[in-house]
């Protein structure tokens, strides 16, 4: 046990995103209202966990909005296995759902991948439950998928048909795009009429080519050289009959329509989504901002920070919010890799690794949780005795 610091009572806004692999943002946060106890007592600590879209978002918000429920559906996963799949739903009548609960690649073991068969139709499941229990406002985080199927699957699943050339529906899976020959939307649930559907996304391909869904993410969900060209060869007869569909083109190109295997293009033009980045919707969502604006200081954190981390990622837009508001952050990373030090141009205070002696990946990963209590507690008593003088 560490012995309490005489220090001013200071409010401390615990914001971090997950570590991957070792802690959800809820537990990260947790770890590190601990570890700010353990030094002053008298603190009080404001848990904000937070994410970016994609794993541990349901969490996230849940934890910064406690009056919202969380809710379970049976739906199928991306290869038809039966699975239960959870969103929340708040006051306000916003549901959220993390695509990757029921369309996710760590759904499926590494040896059974089928990049051409995954299908998003879970994730639609997941959505018809929301709706009918009279949801006003659909937030989707797009990250983590399995699929490369345009989001058919999932609209499928709220009512929308995709038909060959002989008028028969096709069958799961990006690679049955090939077959397109039209889409019928007459069959959509009634309620997408009166809801608002937000994605969060934060990436900028669009939906085929050298950029696009197939080319960039196809590898990492199992497809080969010349399954990868299979599934942009039928994410562009996708982008031909959605243009034939809404009279535009711009789904082709559109920034961010390659997110989630193109369903980020899929739902902008068949359901009129909104593309956002995910940081500041969710940040919206908890209210995030004013909590930090009463502060004293702001840690965040994340499970790597280099280069990477300044493309939108979690401890940028904290530190973004925390500049607005004149309070300094800490950054509190599992690991600190090349260009790290940039973030220092976005106003962030300090930058520690967990790490606080040589150790293996594994061991550091493995208690992440202790470790990160231990680092927040040593800057909680620096900070207090910089508070103190």
């Amino acid at each position: 046990m560490t012995e309490n610091i005489r220090c001013i009572p200071m409010r401390v806004v615990a914001a971090p995103d997950s570590f991957k692999g070792s802690l959800s943002a809820k537990d990260a946060a947790r770890a590190m209202e601990r570890g700010v106890l353990s030094a002053c007592a008298d603190a009080v600590v404001v848990r904000k966990p937070i994410a970016d879209g994609g794993e541990g978002t349901v969490d996230a918000v849940l934890e910064a909005v406690p009056e919202g429920l969380r809710l379970r559906a049976a739906v199928s996963g991306p290869l038809n296995a039966a699975l239960e799949a959870e969103y929340a739903m708040l006051p306000d009548g916003t549901a959220v759902f993390e695509l990757a609960a029921a369309s996710g690649l760590t759904l499926l073991p590494a040896e059974d991948l089928r990049p051409l068969e995954a299908s998003t139709h879970g994730t639609g499941e997941l959505i018809r439950a929301a709706l009918d229990r009279g949801c006003r406002q659909i937030v989707i985080g797009l990250g983590g998928s399995a699929t490369t199927d345009g989001g058919t699957g999932l609209l499928r699943a709220l009512g929308c048909r995709f038909l060959d050339a002989s008028g028969d529906e096709l069958g799961p899976g990006g690679a049955e795009l090939l077959r397109l020959d039209r889409i019928d939307r007459t069959g959509l649930h009634p309620r997408l009429a009166e809801v608002a559907v937000t994605l969060c996304c934060d990436v900028t391909n669009p939906l085929c080519g050298p950029e696009g869904a197939a080319a960039v993410y196809g590898p990492q969900k199992g497809a080969d050289t010349r399954q990868v060209a299979q599934l942009d060869h039928a994410l562009e007869r996708f982008a031909d009959v959605l243009e034939a569909t809404t009279g535009s083109d711009e789904y082709r190109s559109l920034p961010g329509g390659g997110a989630a295997g193109g369903t980020g293009a899929g739902l902008a033009a068949l359901l009129g989504a909104a593309l956002k980045p995910g940081f500041g919707l969710l940040a919206e969502l908890t209210n995030l901002e004013a909590a930090i604006a009463g502060a004293d200081l702001v840690l965040t954190g994340e499970g790597r920070t280099d280069n990477q981390t300044l493309n939108g990622k979690v401890p940028v837009g904290v530190a973004r919010l925390a500049r607005r508001c004149g309070v300094p952050v800490v950054v509190l990373s599992g690991g600190i890799g090349p260009g790290a030090e940039g973030l220092y141009g976005e106003r962030i205070t300090a930058i520690f690794g967990l790490p606080d002696k040589p150790m293996e990946l594994r061991e550091a990963m493995n208690g992440a949780e202790a470790l990160l209590e231990r680092a927040a507690g040593n800057v909680a008593r620096l900070f207090a005795a910089g508070q103190s003088r």
